[in-house]
């Protein structure tokens, strides 16, 4: 990868998996950024991973620069570089699959909640073309947005070093928003409407950036909850609003 060190990640595939085959993928990218991904036979909280790999797809779920586990100097490849730095990862590993003969690069999507849901933003942004869907929940948009919203301060200033007066420069650069122009994905927002982590206007800009740039985008608020959705109902709601929108824009199946 671009800064000379390997990636891990679990990669999921279906149950009658036939390496002839070219399939779908799909990044469900864990939050933090300090998460990490293991090989637990665990249900996702908000996406339906054993029914994406039920319906023939490889599911890839990357332990991204940052990502805890592999010591202080990887937890800090993303200090300054964030979006840029882990969203390449991402991107890696589909230029990767693809030279093995693994996937069908042109039916590729990224999902993710918080962290997972910024670097969804950035790729359906900067990185556009690669992916043909996106789910970005409780996602970042722009980092001068979420720092002047946002309950906890020091994050920003922990990994972008600076404020965006003193440094205007790094928070454009990091931030999806200022790559909306080139945004063509599709892309599913989801959000708790008095989410003080990432508050909800970082929601409204990027849908309203997608909008401007005619691509489809749909918002979801979930009232009364937080950074995170905690109830089944709701829950069960987030986990098929996800199914609907990978079927339509990589299977091109219509849910009704």
């Amino acid at each position: 990868f671009d800064f000379g060190a390997e990636i891990e990640g679990v990669l999921i595939k279906p149950a009658n998996y036939d390496s002839s085959r070219k399939y779908p993928l799909l990044f469900v990218i864990h939050g933090g950024p300090t998460g990490t991904d293991r090989p637990w036979r665990a249900p996702d909280r908000y996406y339906p991973i054993e029914r994406f790999a039920a319906k023939g797809a490889l599911i890839l779920r990357p332990n991204y620069r940052g990502s805890a586990g592999y010591g202080e100097a990887f937890r800090s490849l993303n200090v300054r570089n964030l979006g840029v730095g882990d969203a390449w990862d991402v991107v890696s590993a589909i230029d990767h699959l693809d030279k093995l003969g693994l996937i069908d690069p042109s039916r590729v999507g990224t999902m993710g909640w918080s962290q997972g849901g910024y670097i969804s933003a950035f790729l359906t942004t900067a990185e556009s073309p690669r992916f043909k869907a996106a789910s970005v929940g409780a996602g970042i948009s722009n980092w001068m947005t979420y720092y002047v919203n946002t309950d906890i301060h020091p994050f920003t200033r922990m990994y972008l070093k600076s404020t965006p007066w003193e440094d205007p420069e790094i928070y454009a650069k990091t931030s999806p928003m200022t790559y909306i122009k080139k945004a063509r994905t599709p892309t599913l927002i989801q959000h708790g409407q008095n989410d003080a982590r990432v508050p909800l206007p970082n929601a409204y800009e990027l849908h309203q950036g997608l909008q401007d740039q005619k691509t489809e985008s749909r918002l979801v608020v979930y009232p009364g909850f937080g950074h995170g959705i905690t109830k089944p109902k709701q829950l069960l709601h987030v986990m098929q609003d996800n199914e609907s929108w990978f079927l339509k824009h990589i299977w091109g199946e219509e849910v009704k």
